[in-house]
């Protein structure tokens, strides 16, 4: 008989840590924590390893959370697959990424107090759905298998082949954001439209658009080039922090210089990365002005009673839906679509 023998005290403060990076990871890490998780892994072989488990875990549940409530004559043969079979099926060599907006619901979590009582919903434990039109897809962000970070915008997809030497990113389309973790050895590259990024450790900003290639830099330094080696003749440009360039598709020429930005400028193209909001004894009105200033589909409560409704919520700005769900099955509200971009809150009669 095969006895398992119990953790070790060091091993479970191990565990306990990398439970607690994975869920700053699902709600951002700051510059700091960034620096701190490099160290932490750095320290001990074991970190790196327990911390992919816990990772693991979590996308498993993210998954669960994910699948649809009504009963089916069989479970879904992924979740009964043994472990290895799922790596091995769900990473070849070259893994395309197009994050769908049931996975990305399942990772937003939405608090609510109603009537001083705080309620924890994920969007998949929802009550059945009561708006006819599906939203779009929410922003999602994935930790890739070195530690660094990517936020997808909507309709992003990649493609990712990470070797021995370099970790490189194809963005097929859309716009993303990387928070790369610090490897000199092993070179982070970033290509669009025949643009490649290179980078060790920073954080930037990758826009494929259907004319250009727009390139912002939040922290440290990238070189920008063209694939084709059209810079060959000339130092390709190294942008810094606050700074961004527009590198053209269809003209062959070297990149431009780059342009430095405000923070307020820096901020307002970082602007679409999803965040906690946290609302505290707010007006409906409030909230909804804030969600709408941060998402295609707009929310409009019919009455100025109904704008007055306070509210006392912590909601990612990217899960409307889920809002909208909740505040049907707190508030006796009702939401109905008035156009395909927007959306009419009225109480139930």
């Amino acid at each position: 008989m095969n006895h398992r023998l119990p953790a070790s005290p060091d091993r479970r403060a191990i565990e306990r840590e990398a439970a607690a990076w994975v869920v700053r990871e699902e709600r951002g890490l700051t510059p700091a924590e960034q620096d701190a998780l490099s160290h932490w892994l750095a320290a001990d072989p074991r970190h790196g390893e327990i911390l992919r488990d816990r990772r693991w875990a979590w996308r498993e549940f993210d998954r669960i959370a994910g699948l649809p409530t009504r009963l089916t004559p069989a479970p879904d043969p992924d979740l009964l697959a043994p472990r290895s079979a799922r790596a091995r099926r769900d990473a070849p060599r070259w893994r395309v990424f197009a994050w769908a907006s049931v996975a990305a619901a399942a990772a937003a979590v939405i608090l609510l107090w109603v009537g001083g009582v705080p309620r924890t919903v994920h969007s998949g434990q929802l009550s059945a759905p009561r708006l006819s039109t599906a939203l779009a897809a929410p922003c999602e962000q994935r930790t890739l298998e070195d530690g660094s970070r990517v936020q997808l915008n909507r309709g992003t997809q990649l493609s990712i082949d990470f070797t021995a030497g370099v970790r490189r990113v194809r963005l097929v389309r859309g716009e993303a954001h990387f928070a790369v973790a610090s490897n000199p050895e092993r070179p982070f590259v970033v290509e669009a439209g025949g643009v490649s990024v290179r980078a060790v450790g920073t954080a930037f900003n990758v826009q494929l658009g259907s004319a250009a290639v727009e390139v912002v830099v939040a922290e440290g330094r990238v070189v920008v080039d063209r694939e084709t080696g059209a810079n060959s003749s000339l130092p390709a440009p190294v942008l810094e922090a606050r700074q961004r360039v527009v590198v053209p598709l269809r003209d062959a020429a070297p990149v431009p210089p780059p342009i430095t930005m405000s923070e307020a400028e820096l901020a307002a193209r970082l602007g679409w990365q999803p965040r906690m909001l946290d609302f505290t004894d707010a007006p409906l009105a409030t909230v909804a002005a804030e969600l709408n200033r941060r998402n295609p589909v707009q929310l409009i409560p019919e009455s100025a009673a109904l704008r007055e409704l306070r509210v006392n919520a912590s909601i990612r700005s990217d899960n409307v839906e889920g809002f909208v769900r909740l505040l049907e099955s707190s508030f006796d509200l009702r939401a109905e679509w008035r156009s395909e971009t927007e959306i009419v809150l009225r109480r139930v009669r």
